[in-house]
């Protein structure tokens, strides 16, 4: 059975029952949940959004202490060991290369003026003279792209592996929220640092976070900080800071985003280090919401941190994130009000919200939609891989259902809640799973495999049949004139040709991603598990990965399924040949719409 009818026959059998048992009252009640009330299936919900859910061992631990000990155990995770391996840089990069160029055009000119650019001379004669200054450039956008991905894939591993999953999640959230790719930065290493960043400040102060990351080399140069100067201020970051990162829209003027922008005049990076231009900072009286002085970029960000409106704003993104989208205006107000009380500190805060009788509510369990990244690695995690498969691509999939890392659609981030659920994108969620449990065996590495834009592979091949450069290059689409029909005509570089030594330079330097499919043995977790029958292997899968309830029919269908796959009930009579009609099973489970809720 393909893996697109199965997803059909599975969304026929759908219908998830939602049995929650939690008093009315419950809802936007921050006061803590009673320690009577707490149980396994709390327990779960809370390992679900505090971090990526978990096995069925790794819920018990958290049932078994008092609500406030589970909540702490996730919360104040500093204590917990965490070894985990440091990003392994291929290193690609040499100083040589800084300044980076704006485009290839900025480089090649820079060289025909100077002699020079990207730290590679120019030809002194010769045919393309400017031909290693192109490669140069085109390398780096290569390198740089593949290092990000490489960084995308051990983030994702952090996030199957670690100890500390709030710490992993949290970071994934100010990646949301201070979202900056790799499209505008061009700098793999500004992206790493700022993913470090995230994490080292992931539930501290929001304070210092905030001012750390306006400080980041990666949001300097996503928010074109080298731009804003003294007597030119430009209002991109200021602007950002207001709207996206605190405030929101409506709660400041267009007079207050330029006066900010003057006080953020100066700021600007050298390499992976923050720096202040003085001669380009304007130190004149400002006046920004409200408030008159000769305010730095620091002091506007007390400014604006004072506004109530700010720890409305974040407390309620926050909220939105680890509870539920829809909130009441008196519960915003509240929000803020528990943020400020907290000094802004962001783990206090998270206490507070993971312990309310709130969180627990009807309106709170098991009515989130799980992004993309949430639910590989909550899938990952919850069948207990230690690592994130190399088949299917990471990387692809999780851009395929609308997130990838690294890479934000914009300076606002993903959207969320029902925007990540279409038709097309549930079936893509389905066959997420198909490829998981039964890896394809066409499977192509998207990180060993050029960029064709440029028909790259057109011209290694012809260039190895030891063609011209001219005729190499030339598109096969393209029609013959008397210009290319010269054998190797004159000129200061080929793109092509830059196209294709780049590439063939950044394979050679950049450490390609690990291709192991998933090790999954879903015969010895229901052995493990002490399931007997058909029925019992059933209701322990649906019980390790489901958040919600699914109705006695769907799961007497899905049952039935198995059954017929195995030819029987006894899973002792199949134990020999019932790993591939367990992994069917699993597809169907994971395919229906009710385990895209956590």
């Amino acid at each position: 059975m393909t893996k697109i009818r199965i997803l059909s026959a599975c969304l026929l059998l759908c219908s998830a029952g939602l049995a929650h048992a939690a008093p009315a009252a419950w809802q936007d009640d921050l006061t803590p949940l009673p320690a009577r009330e707490w149980n396994r299936e709390r327990a779960a919900h809370l390992l679900e959004r505090a971090g990526f859910g978990g096995t069925p061992a790794e819920v018990e631990r958290l049932a078994a202490m008092s609500p406030s000990q589970a909540v702490r155990t996730l919360v104040r995770y500093q204590s917990t060991p965490n070894p985990l391996p440091p990003f392994d840089d291929s290193g690609a990069f040499d100083p040589g290369l800084e300044p980076f160029a704006p485009s290839r055009p900025a480089a090649t000119d820079l060289a025909k003026r100077t002699g020079e650019a990207l730290g590679v001379k120019a030809k002194p004669a010769g045919n393309r003279k400017l031909q290693q200054v192109a490669d140069r450039f085109l390398y780096w956008k290569r390198v740089t792209k593949l290092e990000t991905e490489r960084i995308g894939y051990w983030w994702a591993n952090r996030m199957v592996a670690t100890s500390r999953p709030l710490e992993e999640k949290m970071t994934l959230f100010w990646h949301g929220h201070f979202a900056t790719g790799d499209e505008k930065v061009q700098d793999y290493r500004k992206m790493l640092k700022q993913n470090e960043l995230l994490r080292s400040k992931a539930t501290g102060n929001f304070r210092d976070l905030l001012i750390a990351v306006s400080q980041d080399p990666a949001m300097l140069a996503s928010l074109d900080a080298g731009v804003n100067v003294k007597g030119a201020p430009n209002e991109n970051f200021a602007r950002e800071i207001m709207e996206l990162f605190t405030m929101g829209v409506g709660n400041y003027t267009e007079t207050d985003i330029r006066e900010a922008a003057r006080a953020f005049t100066g700021w600007n990076f050298k390499g992976l280090d923050f720096v202040i231009d003085r001669t380009r900072h304007d130190d004149g009286p400002k006046t920004v919401l409200g408030k008159t002085g000769n305010f730095d970029g620091v002091q506007v960000i007390d400014i604006i941190l004072a506004k109530p409106v700010t720890s409305e704003t974040i407390g309620t993104k926050l909220y939105r994130h680890f509870v539920r989208e829809e909130l009441t205006p008196a519960m915003r107000v509240a929000l803020g009000k528990l943020l400020r009380d907290k000094q802004y500190e962001i783990a206090p805060f998270l206490e507070a919200v993971f312990a309310s009788k709130d969180f627990y509510s009807d309106a709170s369990v098991g009515t989130r939609i799980k992004p993309p990244v949430e639910l590989a690695v909550s899938t990952y995690r919850k069948l207990g891989l230690a690592e994130v498969p190399g088949i299917p691509d990471f990387n692809q999939l999780t851009e395929a259902m609308g997130q990838k890392l690294l890479n934000p659609p914009n300076v606002a981030g993903w959207t969320s809640g029902r925007s990540w659920i279409t038709p097309g994108l549930l079936l893509v969620r389905g066959n997420f799973v198909y490829d998981t449990v039964f890896p394809p065996v066409d499977f192509v590495a998207p990180d060993r495999v050029a960029d064709d834009r440029y028909g790259i592979g057109p011209v290694a091949e012809k260039i190895a049949m030891g063609k011209d450069v001219t005729t190499a290059t030339k598109p096969d689409y393209k029609e013959v004139t008397s210009m290319s029909m010269q054998n190797d005509r004159d000129e200061d570089f080929n793109t092509r040709l830059a196209s294709y030594h780049a590439w063939r330079k950044a394979i050679e330097k950049v450490k390609p991603i690990p291709r192991m499919p998933a090790r999954i043995d879903l015969s010895a977790m229901v052995r493990d598990a002490g399931c007997a029958t058909a029925t019992q292997a059933v209701d322990h899968l649906l019980l390790r990965f489901m958040s919600v309830p699914i109705d006695a029919d769907t799961r007497r269908k899905i049952t039935a399924l198995l059954e017929s796959d195995l030819g029987t009930a006894d899973l002792k009579h199949a134990d020999s040949y019932m790993e591939d009609a367990l992994r069917n099973t699993l597809h169907v489970i994971l395919s229906l719409p009710a385990y895209q809720l956590g």
